[in-house]
């Protein structure tokens, strides 16, 4: 099992990253969101800079951003300066459209972005379209230390509902799943991702499966429903929860039935029906991922806080990690609430020596 940790895209953020690489975290994935955080490349850059083993890459990044040429030049970038350790995740772009109060991209609209980004990093001409011109594109100095398209950049495709998992299947190096811890839910999501890996004539084994999460260790006699828990997790509940209730919201029976009611009630938790269309986003995103809000902890059931993170005993959490490892998933990325040192501390005590590759 590897061992990843999400940290919001923030400039200053490098430090961490090097304190996590010295901890022995194999990937460290920055939050691509522009009205939440910093630039991403420009944070990655530095990250780049001052490590020298951890890999690194947008988690997750969107069509809707930036053109295609832009994401693929942005993360040839990165693999300049660190050659060999650049991963692109890209999703449709759940949160980041909605803080702008816009819908996420297509899947058709992402697959094709992913087109166009994987034949430049393999030094193709490619195809381009912006309106109705269609025109040839290819990196043009791609000898001159610009960029690095050398060394492979690996794609990942984050989903959190069957169509985009398939299309994982289909075109990807791998998945990136959000919030996704119970078994149910992985079986799932690995499920839709081997079906389009088997539709696409891949290898289904082939496809690099991770679950971005939350992490809290609980004592024995700590109950799961506290203030202290719902505000260390309850941050990554709500939005992954949120996010799997809208991708399947047209479909809510796609969802295993075990938590189907559970998720599909949060599908309006970041809804102001009554609120001016233009600017009810403002105030609903405000602090995403980094407090709890208080009309969501009524939401904030033991069920669905340990459906889709990592909270527990020690052991309980241990098994929970062993459970993913065996559904298919190799890689746990921790999004810390509370300071990161102490989370990738803990982690990196109680967690990963049972988990050390022999």
């Amino acid at each position: 099992m590897d061992f990843g940790f999400v940290f919001m895209g923030d400039c200053h953020i490098h430090g961490d990253v090097k304190f996590a690489e010295d901890h022995g975290f194999s990937h460290a994935w920055l939050y691509d969101s522009q009205m939440l955080g910093s630039e991403v490349y420009a944070a990655l850059a530095l990250c780049a800079d001052r490590t020298s083993r951890i890999k690194l890459g947008p988690g997750v990044t969107n069509p809707a951003s930036r053109i295609a040429p832009l994401s693929a030049c942005g993360m040839a970038t990165i693999n300049e300066l660190a050659p060999g350790r650049a991963i692109m995740g890209i999703g449709t772009g759940n949160t980041t459209r909605r803080t702008l109060g816009m819908p996420a991209a297509k899947v058709s609209e992402l697959e094709e972005h992913v087109r166009i980004c994987r034949d430049l990093f393999d030094g193709k001409i490619t195809d381009y379209t912006e309106g109705d011109r269609h025109r040839k594109i290819k990196f043009l100095n791609p000898n001159l230390n610009y960029i690095n398209i050398k060394d492979r950049i690996p794609i990942y495709i984050s989903a959190s509902g069957p169509k985009v998992a398939e299309l994982a299947g289909k075109v990807a190096d791998g998945v990136i799943l959000f919030g996704a811890v119970h078994p149910e839910l992985v079986k799932w999501m690995v499920g839709c991702v081997r079906k389009g890996a088997e539709q696409a004539g891949r290898d289904p084994d082939s496809v690099y499966v991770l679950s971005m999460t939350a992490f809290y260790l609980t004592q024995s006699d700590e109950e799961i429903e506290t203030r202290a828990v719902r505000e260390a997790v309850g941050p990554m509940v709500a939005s992954s929860s949120n996010i799997f209730a809208l991708s399947c919201h047209k479909d809510p029976t796609a969802i295993p039935g075990a938590l189907r009611q559970d998720l599909m009630g949060f599908v309006d938790v970041y809804r102001e029906p009554d609120a001016p269309i233009e600017s009810r986003h403002l105030k609903l995103y405000e602090g995403y991922l980094q407090h709890l809000r208080d009309e969501h902890e009524k939401l904030m059931t033991k069920k669905i806080i340990q459906a889709t993170t990592l909270t527990g005993t020690k052991q309980e959490v241990l098994g929970m990690i062993e459970a993913m490892r065996d559904c298919g998933v190799h890689q746990v990325a921790i999004q810390p609430i509370r300071p990161t040192r102490e989370v990738v501390e803990q982690v990196a005590k109680e967690i990963m020596p049972k988990f050390a590759k022999k």
